[in-house]
């Protein structure tokens, strides 16, 4: 059953024009200069400090560090994140 989704998702994409982040459950980040960071279709927050937000993604984590930070939208699969913005890093599971 995994191959059949893993065949459709491609096909999905290209016949119904479906964005490639929807349809294969990837998050979308939306960085502004290195103040703001947008990030859509995450899995919940792991970890939150003033310098480091690590979310969970589908197949790892993302983990954004730098100062300052403050949360401005927190919604279950959106978030906004303000301060300086130093480095975005994927973690794949192990």
């Amino acid at each position: 059953m995994k191959k059949w989704h893993q065949g459709i998702r491609p096909w999905l994409t290209k016949y119904f024009a479906l964005p490639s982040d929807v349809v294969l459950e990837l998050p979308r980040i939306t960085v502004i200069g290195h103040i703001h960071v947008y990030i859509e279709n995450h899995k919940g927050v792991a970890t939150y400090s003033d310098n480091e937000l690590k979310l969970r993604a589908n197949k790892g984590f993302i983990r954004i560090t730098g100062s300052s930070f403050v949360l401005k939208l927190m919604l279950p699969e959106e978030i906004l994140l303000e301060g300086t913005i130093k480095n975005i890093t994927f973690i794949p599971d192990d």
